[in-house]
């Protein structure tokens, strides 16, 4: 009970403070979303916002200034800190807006910061943040998904250019990108981390082949791409040949540190407005205490989340990224659970026969971001992975 109160009174210490931040963001918000935008993101059903929407949403970011805002100066930040940073993402789920692909803006971008040349930081981040250029990522293969450093996806050395060879799977919208930042295998001494090579692939390049994979959801979200025979300029690898594990940790920290109690919230919203329909289960009473349980994990995810952006809170550098990506993804799994239950015998319905009428009912919405929402504890490291990662760094075991 003192943590449910100690949580309680972070969360309103927080929006007491920035309360003039929150109302600033909250103003933008509602002058620039537009009803086509809201409703979008009502019907949306995947991890992101459908390309057609999202690019307008990240050009009017983009003209504010507000696209990466806690980027430096020097390179299109504003100087927000991590807990402003924070409170934007969490007035944008509130509000409805439109998710935006992390490919580029939440994992290449940082990782060019850190990693990348200033010839390679001119030519690409300026595009990346007005939208220019679209973006995904090559990490996970057939035989290569958790245990990435099995990957077999082969770049050699041919004078000034990488000739790669090989696929990789379950690429995140690669049918709309133009660009993919990539894992490949440049060595096979040592051990098999040591020779794996960071590269930025233009997708248009000769001998790329993309195959849909639709997931169980209906969607057409996820792709296996083929590479046969394709050159990719030298300066367009990131860091030294053989250094690309290193690089590749610390992306994958840049994933796993997402938002996720905003976007539990934004799904227990949907779930209430699902079951106080007529005929629905809000007047069940283990429908509600269910509704509680998850309410709370979302309050105890939402402060532990406040906490390490607010630096009330210091774990090891691994293991912030791996907590919350942990507890982030399952508390967002079982909101979805609820969902569904509270879509009733509409959450029966294949998503795709409703939509062809016309008619985007919202329990079989539900359903879909429950399928869809199954990949969440796998993709960015599964939950066994992040188990061990926390077992390592904070029990030291």
């Amino acid at each position: 009970m003192d943590m449910l109160i100690e949580n309680a009174a972070l969360i309103e210490d927080t929006r007491t403070c920035m309360e003039g931040f929150r109302q600033e963001v909250r103003g933008f918000l509602d002058l620039c979303l537009t009803p086509e935008m809201r409703a979008a993101s009502a019907r949306q059903t995947g991890l992101y916002s459908d390309p057609s929407i999202s690019r307008r949403w990240q050009r009017i970011l983009y003209e504010k200034g507000w696209i990466t805002p806690s980027w430096p100066t020097e390179h299109g930040g504003i100087g927000w800190s991590a807990l402003q940073k924070y409170l934007f993402d969490q007035e944008c789920a509130y509000a409805e807006a439109p998710i935006l692909p992390a490919a580029g803006l939440l994992m290449c971008g940082p990782t060019l910061l850190a990693f990348g040349s200033p010839e390679q930081r001119a030519r690409f981040l300026p595009r990346l943040r007005s939208g220019e250029d679209y973006w995904c990522q090559g990490y996970s293969e057939p035989g290569a998904g958790s245990d990435l450093a099995a990957l077999a996806c082969r770049a050699t050395l041919d004078g000034d250019d990488y000739v790669v060879d090989g696929t990789k799977i379950w690429t995140t919208y690669a049918q709309h990108s133009n660009w993919i930042f990539l894992l490949v295998r440049t060595s096979t001494q040592g051990r098999p981390q040591r020779g794996i090579t960071f590269l930025l692939m233009d997708l248009s390049s000769p001998g790329v082949t993309i195959q849909p994979i639709i997931s169980m959801s209906g969607e057409h979200e996820v792709n296996q791409l083929f590479f046969d025979a394709v050159r990719v300029p030298v300066r367009n690898r990131v860091g030294a040949e053989n250094d690309g594990w290193q690089i590749a940790k610390r992306l994958l920290e840049f994933e796993r540190s997402g938002v996720y109690g905003p976007r539990a919230r934004r799904v227990l919203a949907r779930v209430q407005r699902l079951a106080r329909m007529d005929g629905g289960l809000w007047s069940n009473r283990d429908f509600r205490r269910r509704f509680a349980e998850i309410s709370i994990e979302t309050d105890a995810l939402e402060a532990a989340e406040l906490r390490l952006v607010s630096g009330q809170q210091r774990l090891p550098d691994s293991s912030a990224p791996s907590l919350l990506k942990l507890a982030g993804t399952e508390t967002v799994q079982r909101a979805t659970e609820l969902a569904v239950l509270a879509g009733g015998a509409s959450a029966a319905y294949q998503l795709d026969a409703t939509t062809a009428h016309g008619d985007c009912d919202e329990g079989s919405i539900s359903m879909a971001r429950y399928l869809n929402s199954r990949a969440a504890t796998i993709y960015g490291g599964s939950s066994e992975v992040q188990r061990n990662i926390l077992a390592r760094s904070v029990l030291g075991l």
